[in-house]
């Protein structure tokens, strides 16, 4: 067995076939692993830093060809979606930019063949894809097929540089001879011990025996005096793809916060690279070395405070209590950890160190909020957040007014503040992902219901979402031409149909007709015990029917509502 770092022209030599073996799946990746992988491109290309992108385990084979057209054949045992993926992204970047032959340079062997054979299973498309001609999408349904058109739609020339990334994209590649059993490898290295945190390496990174003291007091008493606090900063939340702790999150937003200090001079190349969480262990090193003269006491010494002011601000369980009706630290966490935007961090922290009046702090949130939920009412796009809010730090942006004001300046398609009409379209049309509506719903609720309701509010984890008129109308709430019945399936999930409510309604009533519904039946509960005393139901359930002229006035009711609130 041969271990060692490798290229692309490392891998794909020119004299090597690779063959995946016809027992192995079918390729499998979709669009949200392209978009993933696009993304890694464009910032190998932007950073110009070596970017690892996984390990792969070929074993030799006998070629079975003349040694002057292939020199070695290898089988592909563990790597083929990535390689797979490699090679459908650069025969797509060179249709793009019409240089077939420097595909052909790279990818293909003097016997005219690619250096990817592909198995039984995806031989015909993947053939299909890498003999394509020009520029066109490819016709077919398979995932290969679907990868390459995807690539073919979304590649920027101008942000993916073939040689840029030729030169930095590294496997780790694992090289087994014929007679080695490679099962037993390729479970042997899926079966290794549980990874090392990045807490864990910056841990050993920052301290060692000659300075003990230092230990104690920058991250034994910060992070670990107490099972309790140890506990608090190992909770896991999801981000995106993937979990990752509190304290995990607590350095990446700490890092950012430094790295946008005026007075480091940090690259705008450097910047793109410690923003990548996957490389934050790396990142501090580089970081350390490049920024601060290799001293980590720099570091250090203001990480405690950090430390302190994200313990007091973020805290996943606020998803589990109620939420003040006043812009507040609570109603960021329910931003943040309920509704996935964890890219808020880093700029709230700052703001929480760095703002001293409550009541200013208080400002900055509101507008905030009201800058998340309406581009979640318009359903755009959340890419370009961790540069927006990261730009706000490095411009030291730390009061309301300033907020609003560079917000409304930012006239980019990807960050810019919605209108108000915008606003009241969506109410009307948008139809929001599930958590989305029952964000909406639940902060709009917690912010409008009379502070001497009977009812409690509840925490946003307690909530269930609901549609008045449900999906499957058809049994109970009579028929309609096809036409119509199309209106009606995309009315029904827009806000002004939606509710939350503690508990989902009985299967066997959730989809009864109106009266049923609302009322209940027997020992079932309908919605009019399930959501009486919530604000955003004002008058709903009064109502003796129910469609879709009722579904677009409640929805203007609520947009007016959600404009007092989200100004």
């Amino acid at each position: 067995m041969d271990a060692g770092k490798a290229t692309i022209s490392g891998v794909f030599n020119g004299s090597r076939l690779l063959e995946i073996p016809f027992y192995q799946r079918a390729y499998v990746w979709g669009e949200e692993q392209w978009e993933r992988f696009l993304g890694d491109m464009e910032f190998v290309t932007a950073s110009k830093r070596p970017y690892f992108l996984g390990s792969i385990i070929l074993k030799q084979e006998s070629s079975g060809y003349t040694w002057s057209e292939v020199s070695e054949v290898r089988t592909v045992i563990d790597g083929q979606q990535r390689l797979t993926t490699m090679v459908i992204f650069f025969k797509a970047l060179c249709a793009k930019i019409d240089a077939n032959r420097l595909f052909e340079r790279d990818f293909v062997l003097e016997t005219g063949e690619v250096a990817l054979r592909h198995g039984k299973y995806d031989r015909q498309d993947f053939e299909k894809v890498v003999n394509a001609t020009g520029s066109e999408p490819v016709e077919g349904s398979s995932a290969i097929i679907g990868a390459y058109n995807y690539f073919l739609k979304n590649i920027d020339p101008e942000k993916v540089d073939r040689n840029t990334i030729k030169s930095n994209v590294q496997f780790v590649c694992i090289d087994l001879t014929e007679g080695e059993d490679e099962q037993q490898i390729f479970d042997t290295i899926n079966s290794l011990g549980v990874r090392l945190t990045t807490a864990e390496l910056l841990k050993n990174y920052f301290f060692n025996r000659e300075n003990e003291q230092a230990f104690k007091d920058s991250w034994e008493d910060v992070f670990e005096p107490t099972a309790e606090k140890k506990s608090f900063w190992d909770q896991e939340v999801v981000t995106g793809r993937i979990k990752r702790t509190l304290i995990d999150l607590f350095f990446d937003a700490f890092l950012q916060i430094m790295v946008q200090d005026k007075a480091r001079c940090v690259t705008a190349e450097d910047k793109l690279y410690y923003s990548r969480t996957s490389n934050l262990f790396q990142s501090y090193k580089d970081f350390i070395s490049r920024y601060c003269d290799g001293g980590k006491d720099e570091v250090l010494n203001a990480m405690n405070a950090y430390a302190a002011v994200f313990e007091s601000t973020f805290d996943p369980t606020c998803c589990d209590r109620n939420v003040p009706p006043a812009p507040s630290t609570e109603r960021m966490n329910v931003l943040i950890f309920g509704l996935k935007n964890s890219t808020l961090i880093p700029y709230v922290l700052y703001v929480r160190k760095s703002v001293e009046t409550p009541d200013e702090q208080a400002k900055v949130f509101a507008t905030l909020e009201s800058y998340i939920v309406r581009r979640m009412l318009v359903r755009a796009t959340t890419k370009n957040y961790n540069r927006l809010f990261t730009s706000l730090i490095l411009n030291e942006v730390k009061d309301a007014e300033a907020l609003r004001k560079a917000l409304e300046a930012n006239d980019e398609a990807t960050t810019y503040m919605p209108g108000d009409a915008e606003v009241r379209s969506a109410f009307e049309e948008s139809c929001l992902y599930n958590l989305q509506s029952k964000g909406v719903l639940y902060l709009l609720e917690s912010a409008i219901r009379p502070g001497m309701s009977s009812t409690a509010l509840l925490g946003f984890n307690q909530y269930t979402l609901e549609h008045m008129m449900p999906k499957k109308w058809r049994n109970k709430w009579g028929a309609l031409d096809e036409e119509a019945a199309t209106r009606r399936d995309r009315k029904l999930l827009t806000l002004g149909n939606l509710a939350i409510i503690t508990h989902s309604l009985n299967a066997s009533i959730r989809d009864a007709d109106w009266t049923t519904k609302k009322q209940g039946k027997g020992y079932k509960d309908g919605l009019a015990l399930c959501a009486a005393g919530l604000a955003t139901m004002a008058g709903a359930l009064e109502k003796e029917s129910w469609g879709e002229d009722d579904i677009a006035d409640r929805a203007e009711w609520l947009a007016n509502k959600a404009l007092e609130v989200w100004r």
